[in-house]
């Protein structure tokens, strides 16, 4: 019997194994995952001077080593968290965008794991086969503010070619100082994103960037478009059909694409939406998980014998999710009645300090919008839109409410209350009810794109559902729930 025939059998028998390891960290990973979560988290907006604390800690902790490699704009510390003694060098960076900070609780979530006692076997395969390096802010000054970009203005993550940003800088100093085998992007998408041609929300997505117009496939690119597979296998056990793949059209300005160029296998990860997880605790979980199981398939090379097809098969991008679609729902307009779709959103709204938000709702889209899911969405056929009625006493003051059942208004069909002495300083209703002031005229009720979606669905002359600021409530059960409604002065 020649040796070919042999090799086949036992190098899938190989694979298997390997398989079969990962698929069992993984779940392992999973079931643990609360003993590793980092406590000092459990909301989005984070700020600098919370992750301070954690890094200091692990300047003391042998097993780690903390450089601080740059300082932002403001001056603000850019910190290299490294562990392990391998020779293949895996960079992760975090939060190169300032209201993107997903990941960044991931990572500390890692660092958790990293340090304890447990899974001895995988991380002493990790950290004997690489070196870990974590950059988990890179742009604090717009982790301050909650903001896109950093405090120049600009996105850093389209300044790799001119480096005017210092954040930008630091980051191709520390790429170029360790000369990074493999690259973790790591960045929050837009909630609105869903698979393509699919109901599914894209909780995560991927790209391996393209690293010339081309989109050439070399080696480096291939092993990151083969980890990327793999990623997407495991997300699908947890969120199944949540997976969105980025295109791939070369931008020659992006870090990404030009950290692929420069020979580090790239891997870009966005967070994206999950339903009933606006702090993105759940998707948190995911990256965890998901991170740590790539860094163990690197670490056991077992990536190496995974079919590039696969990535292909990963649907697009698109984006066509609402918070909230009422569809088939009957509008009365001058005497003629239309059958319509609305698509609307819950915009956040950020408070003072930047560490908390209220809503402000609008209507985004309407008409024909059967290409188009929600969150939630409401079959409204049979139901016509009607405007919400203002309750007829005046009331003194916001506390007055107190002493409102607010169960029964809504059912009654009023969504807005008068209020004489209205706080200055109070931005959103804390009721399920909109404050309007004393002289504040309601405008006639028209729907159109851009207005805060606030309407009763009437059917055989009874109010059955009420939105108010893009939040649906049955009246006869009273589910559902308004986080906020509005002031309106």
């Amino acid at each position: 019997m020649s040796i070919k025939k042999y090799c086949l059998p036992i190098l899938f028998f190989v694979c298997f194994m390997a398989q079969a390891q990962e698929k069992d960290i993984t779940s392992s990973l999973y079931e643990t995952y609360s003993k590793y979560k980092e406590p000092s988290f459990d909301k989005r907006r984070i700020k600098h001077n919370e992750i301070r604390p954690l890094i200091t800690k692990y300047r003391s902790n042998p097993d780690f080593t903390v450089k601080k490699v740059g300082r932002s704009i403001e001056g603000r510390s850019l910190d290299l968290i490294s562990i392990g003694s391998g020779e293949t060098n895996v960079f992760l960076w975090s939060q190169m965008h300032g209201d993107e900070p997903t990941a960044t609780q991931a990572i500390f979530d890692i660092f958790n794991f990293l340090k304890s006692d447990d899974f001895k076997e995988e991380k002493k395969a990790i950290l004997s086969n690489l070196t870990l390096h974590f950059l988990p802010m890179l742009n604090p000054d717009g982790a301050e503010r909650f903001q896109r970009r950093n405090l120049l203005g600009i996105d850093i993550n389209r300044d790799a070619l001119r480096l005017q940003s210092p954040e930008g800088q630091t980051l191709k100093k520390v790429r170029d100082s360790l000369e990074a085998d493999f690259g973790f992007n790591l960045h929050d998408q837009s909630r609105y994103y869903n698979a393509e041609r699919t109901e599914k929300p894209a909780t995560v997505s991927y790209l391996a960037p393209a690293y010339n117009y081309e989109k050439e496939i070399n080696e480096g690119r291939g092993d990151a478009m083969k980890i990327i597979v793999f990623m997407n296998n495991i997300i699908q056990k947890y969120a199944p059909g949540q997976v969105g793949r980025y295109n791939d059209d070369f931008e020659p300005r992006a870090f990404g694409d030009n950290i692929q160029k420069w020979g580090t296998s790239t891997i870009l990860i966005e967070s994206g939406g999950y339903a009933d997880d606006i702090e993105k605790q759940e998707i948190r979980k995911l990256n965890y998980v998901s991170i740590l199981s790539a860094i163990y398939t690197i670490a056991n090379g077992s990536y190496k014998n995974i079919p590039l097809e696969g990535y292909e098969k990963i649907p697009e991008n698109d984006r066509k999710m609402f918070d909230l679609k009422i569809e088939n729902a009957t509008y009365e307009l001058m005497g003629k009645e239309y059958i319509l779709d609305l698509g609307m959103n819950r915009l956040e709204v950020d408070k003072e300090g930047n560490n908390d938000f209220w809503y402000s709702s609008r209507i985004l889209d309407q008409g024909d919008l059967s290409t188009y899911y929600g969150y939630d969405t409401f079959d409204a056929s049979g139901y016509k839109f009607r405007q919400g009625k203002v309750y007829p006493e005046l009331m003194n003051s916001v506390k007055d409410l107190e002493t409102l059942n607010m169960d029964s208004l809504l059912k009654s069909g009023y969504t807005y209350i008068r209020v004489k002495n209205i706080p200055t300083e109070l931005l959103e209703s804390p009721y399920p009810i909109h404050i309007i002031g004393e002289k504040f005229e309601l405008p006639d009720f028209h729907l159109e794109v851009g207005i805060n979606p606030t309407f009763l669905l009437e059917k055989n002359g009874a109010v059955e559902y009420l939105v108010i600021n893009g939040f649906l409530i049955n009246t006869k059960t009273g589910k559902g729930n308004v986080e906020n409604a509005m002031i309106y002065r």
